[in-house]
């Protein structure tokens, strides 16, 4: 159902009932949707403001997505000011380029200081070199050397990931003293915390308290005699993905990040763990798919280009698979149902190594397989592919007698069947596990290794058996 407004100025719309819409789960509801349209469309500043204050910044950032050309160009010029900084984090990155490359670099550099220290990183890390150091070089002093900091530490690293937004309080303060600086704290200190940092007078990480255990305990106890001592932390040089495992692992919420000497420097908390499993999963699923980019928001030019890489490849190794069916040219020639069964032989070869592959590579991603239990997963798989391969062999099998008559063809193809189902197990899980030995990402590359392999020996096995059995 479509929900317009037939109203010629939103002076005339009923804003008590676009209110109600907020009250959904999520804020942007069709009906704002059209009030805020309607809103640029009469570029009515003041009805825009009205409109959008209310919405959090993700769905301020949704609508900003929904919008084009000249439609988002307006919205940016009657929001002026009043665009939430916040926003820009929630963007798609795509989306994201268009928006700073419209408000400009000043306007970016006054909108860094409001913004989480991780979430300044994360904006600043995706412009283009020159225009982040533009942005950098206008912001104030202190702001401008805690990003140059950040951005020194590896890419995807803990230390990119960290806020330097916290709570830290020297060992002998009292839980009243502690308590009593947390009520008057400045508005620019971490708002959203689970805890609180022990540290000595070298910033040094000594424990952790969290936040309902401080607030239980009465107020003349010591902060060192109720913390947790040698707490859970990360070295600032971390891979991300590591960091996401160990949240994973112990279900945590937040973890502090320290330096080399054990000095605190930021915490990562669980919503930036979320975005960066996104990200893994996404990574894993374009490798997997053979594409680089999951956006619908890419342009054309970028898709093509992106999808190009892989296609091309992709070709090659089908020339490699169509080379195996020209060594039995002769063969094919003599008995077209051999050009007509092989499809199904490869195909069904690619499918099932497809699915033991996806299964060993996030398997892999989230450290479920390694190599003590490598012997027992591959010897599962091996397994289920030779039952797989018995099932569909016989179904193969009658499927090739009643079509063509032949049980000499019908028995090739279920040894056929039985021999690509098996491999495809067995290759499923070595080719990921090869890779990973040699720091390839197995995600990227196992499922064009895969296809290749289970299309050769499908071919090969089906056609070579024709040529000893009946021809």
């Amino acid at each position: 159902m479509d929900h317009k407004f037939d109203k010629n100025d939103l002076s005339e719309v009923e804003y008590s009932s676009v209110d109600n819409n907020f009250k959904s789960l999520y804020g942007l509801t069709p009906v704002v949707e059209d009030a805020i349209k309607l809103t640029i469309k009469k570029k009515n500043r003041q009805g825009l403001k009205k409109l959008i204050e209310p919405l959090h910044p993700a769905d301020q950032a949704d609508m900003i997505e929904r919008l084009s050309g000249e439609n988002l160009n307006s919205f940016l010029n009657l929001l002026g000011k009043a665009l939430d900084p916040e926003v820009l984090v929630y963007l798609d990155h795509n989306v994201q380029e268009k928006v700073i490359d419209f408000i400009g670099t000043r306007a970016l550099a006054k909108a860094i200081p409001e913004l989480h220290s991780d979430d300044a990183i994360e904006i600043l890390q995706e412009l283009e070199e020159k225009d982040r150091k533009v942005v950098i070089k206008q912001l104030p002093k202190a702001d401008r050397i805690l990003v140059e900091e950040a951005l020194s530490f590896p890419e995807s690293s803990a230390g990119r990931l960290m806020q330097r937004e916290f709570l830290a309080f020297p060992s002998n303060w009292t839980v009243g003293q502690t308590i009593d600086h947390m009520r008057t704290k400045p508005q620019d200190e971490e708002e959203n915390f689970y805890s609180i940092y022990i540290v000595d007078p070298a910033q040094r990480l000594l424990g952790v308290i969290s936040l309902s255990k401080l607030l239980s305990a009465k107020r003349p106890i010591r902060l060192n005699d109720l913390m947790q001592t040698n707490p859970r932390s990360v070295n600032v040089d971390t891979d991300q993905e590591e960091v996401a495992l160990l949240f994973q692992q112990y279900g945590l919420v937040n973890m502090p990040v320290t330096d080399i000497a054990n000095r605190l420097l930021g915490v990562i908390l669980v919503d930036d763990i979320v975005d960066v499993i996104n990200e893994e999963v996404e990574e894993d699923l374009q490798g997997l798919a053979g594409v680089s980019d999951f956006s619908i928001r890419s342009s054309f030019v970028e898709t093509v280009k992106g999808r190009f890489s892989w296609l091309i490849l992709n070709m090659f190794t089908a020339i490699l698979a169509s080379s195996v069916i020209g060594l039995f040219q002769d063969e094919i020639e003599k008995l077209v149902a051999l050009a007509v069964l092989m499809p199904i032989v490869a195909s069904m070869g690619g499918n099932a190594g497809t699915q033991t592959v996806t299964v060993a590579v996030r398997a892999l991603a989230t450290r479920q397989l390694n190599y003590t239990n490598l012997q027992k997963f591959v010897l599962k798989e091996t397994w289920v592919g030779m039952v797989n391969g018995v099932i569909f062999a016989f179904l193969s099998v009658l499927l090739a007698y009643l079509w063509f008559g032949d049980k000499h063809i019908a028995f090739i193809m279920g040894l056929a069947m039985i021999a690509n189902l098996l491999f495809a197990g067995i290759l499923g899980t070595l080719i990921p596990l090869t890779l990973e030995r040699f720091k390839i990402d197995p995600a990227i590359s196992s499922s064009v290794f895969l296809t290749t392999a289970t299309d050769v020996i499908g071919f090969f096995t089906f056609l070579g058996l024709s040529a000893l059995v009946i021809l």
